[in-house]
């Protein structure tokens, strides 16, 4: 058996397009370019052939100013696809870390906290999870299970995504979590909200502060207990912090990095679970 693969967390890859067809990121970002497969070799693991590689000429939106964009999803022509790896696992860092982010190709160690991988009917290329619920302060919050349900058309449901930056929730099981938070907050200063925060407080005048834990809960009993500095973030230099959880009328709510910042997650398609184990970058 081959040892892991370990790399740098490095923009390597722009997938383009073979014809002058522009192809669309979701957030509306896009690159015009060349497209062709050439053999690759990660450290010491022998070469892979055939890996489709896209060379933008003309990247748009989010794409400008980035070295490439590495796909991680389960579509057909995603990394992990394409060298037929069915365990990785990436680790962000926190955002004020001199260190490197780290992904992982290869049996991956046991984590901490699983939850179901599901897979959707509508598409291969996002990980679902199982998210059952959320608490705050130890107390479960009253959401629905049809908030974070996905329906028979694949339609719903939570998505597990490293390019997305905050989480997105429904709006009534968003209201409920910053309800919650608010109720334990009274102490701190509220200030006006901030872009797409609602929540956001003045601590330029603190050095510390206690805030309510905020849990993760996923179908099968696991639970992600969040750091505070993953779910409390500054959003200016002169001591603003707000709630880094938003809502979303979309169908499908949304994991995103800053709440995964410091935490090992790892995916298994051929178990069907995504695991999450904290410190572990």
């Amino acid at each position: 058996m081959q040892p892991p693969i370990l790399l740098p967390l490095l923009l390597l890859l722009l997938l383009a397009a073979a014809s002058p067809r522009p192809v669309a990121y979701g957030d509306g970002s896009y690159t015009v370019g060349d497209f062709a497969t050439e053999t690759l070799t990660l450290g010491d693991s022998a070469p892979v052939s055939s890996v489709a590689i896209g060379c933008g000429h003309d990247n748009e939106g989010l794409f400008v100013g980035a070295a490439g964009l590495l796909a991680l999803g389960g579509g057909p022509l995603s990394f992990p696809s394409q060298i037929s790896a069915t365990t990785f696992s990436y680790c962000l860092v926190d955002r004020d870390s001199p260190s490197s982010s780290t992904l992982q190709f290869g049996d991956a160690a046991d984590a901490e906290v699983t939850a179901p991988l599901i897979r959707s009917p509508r598409t291969s290329t996002f990980y679902y999870v199982g998210l059952s619920g959320l608490s705050v302060g130890g107390q479960i919050l009253s959401i629905p299970p049809s908030a974070f349900a996905m329906d028979s058309t694949g339609a719903g449901g939570v998505i597990v995504d490293s390019g997305t930056a905050v989480t997105r929730l429904q709006s009534s099981a968003y209201a409920a979590l910053r309800d919650a938070f608010v109720r334990g907050t009274q102490s701190l200063p509220r200030t006006s909200g901030v872009s797409l925060f609602d929540t956001c407080y003045d601590l330029s005048d603190r050095t510390s502060v206690e805030v309510p834990a905020v849990s993760l809960r996923f179908a099968g009993g696991g639970e992600l207990r969040l750091p505070a500095k993953n779910y409390l973030i500054p959003v200016d230099g002169a001591g603003t912090y707000c709630l880094a959880f938003a809502p979303t009328n979309a169908a499908v709510s949304i994991i995103g990095n800053v709440q995964q910042q410091g935490t090992r997650v790892s995916f298994d398609t051929a178990k069907s679970t995504v695991g999450f184990t904290s410190n572990k970058c």
